[in-house]
């Protein structure tokens, strides 16, 4: 455990204007808009515009939390972008956000841990910053899952849309930043989510644009037992390894996958007592991004103070799953 060696110092997001209801949704996919509330407590999401892509968004959030932080993209070293819709399978999304930022300076990578890539990617931002102190890195976390969405398909076209959300990393005040992570993959289940083709293992070819093998698809009642099963005592693991407690927990922000199910991972879990930060109502599940986009809504409504314990939470394809502690040092915006 590499403790309080850094600490989220600012944040950033963006999502489309562009608002899809519930009734849009339920017309193309054989349902009503009352039946996906229901089952998802979801009542909108955002889609990106054709004209822009995942590094379009991502730059947005970023830009956002350089200026929330008062730097420029220059004072950047590290910049780091998760998702799991880049704008193309080469270059890196990140060198394309570089680009936009004109944040020259930083080395830049993707990292792809799907829905649980912010928290692995701020584990990575961590390791970095403590191997070099004074440095900054830029995570952003962007999806544009409109993309990649079967509209037909009631499983997944209800629960997804686009956004971005980003979070400057830098060195840790004495007694703030990120206590400690827990990451973990279980690659027997990867098939739970998947998008078949366009890889090395299936090449994009007309079949398999006929096939609608360039879909996103997802086992929906699978991936809810394993998040049930696996997540709630890697919480528990977590914070009893830090010498705290689920009750000293003041904020729980979970990636938003489905309204239903993070009800049911907050009781499991012990955290009734903590508040319980959500956005998946507004957005949906933004893959990637919700935990990001989430944490910036709730640090710029001033709901995060500086000394209370933070647990962030993300589950998502491969299986992976990660979660980190930390005690908020950032103002907010």
């Amino acid at each position: 455990m590499v403790a309080n060696t850094a600490a989220i110092l600012a944040t950033g997001s963006y999502v489309p204007k562009e608002e899809i209801s519930n009734e849009e949704v339920a017309a193309r996919c054989g349902v009503t808009a009352e039946w996906i509330e229901r089952k998802t407590e979801i009542r909108s999401r955002r889609y990106a515009p054709p004209h822009l892509a995942t590094s379009d968004l991502a730059a947005r959030a970023g830009a956002a939390a350089l200026e929330a932080a008062g730097l420029d993209a220059g004072d950047v070293d590290y910049l780091i972008v998760s998702t799991s819709t880049g704008d193309s399978p080469q270059p890196p999304t990140s060198a394309l956000v570089q680009h936009a930022l004109g944040a020259y300076g930083a080395a830049c990578l993707d990292v792809n841990a799907v829905c649980s890539g912010f928290v692995h990617a701020l584990e990575l931002a961590r390791g970095l910053v403590a191997l070099r102190p004074g440095a900054r890195a830029l995570v952003i976390a962007a999806d544009v899952y409109s993309r990649i969405l079967d509209l037909s398909d009631r499983r997944t076209a209800p629960l997804f849309g686009d956004g971005a959300g980003a979070a400057l990393v830098g060195a840790a005040e004495q007694g703030y930043g990120i206590l400690d992570t827990d990451l973990t993959t279980s690659g027997g289940a990867h098939h739970l989510i998947r998008v078949e083709a366009g890889g090395s293992r299936l090449p994009a070819s007309a079949e398999t644009v006929a096939e609608g093998a360039h879909y996103f698809r997802m086992e929906g009642r699978a991936v809810r037992a394993f998040v049930n099963e696996n997540v709630p005592p890697a919480l528990r693991r977590l914070v009893e390894r830090t010498g705290r407690r689920l009750a000293d927990v003041d904020h729980f922000i979970p990636h938003q996958a489905n309204g239903v199910m993070m009800r049911e991972l907050v009781e499991a879990s012990g955290l009734t007592q903590a508040a319980v930060h959500r956005t998946v109502e507004r957005y949906g599940n933004t893959g990637s991004a919700s935990i990001a986009v989430t944490l910036d809504e709730a640090n710029r409504a001033g709901l995060l103070r500086r000394g209370e314990l933070v647990l962030l939470a993300g589950f998502g394809g491969g299986m992976a799953a990660g979660s980190t502690l930390l005690t908020w040092q950032g103002e907010a915006a």
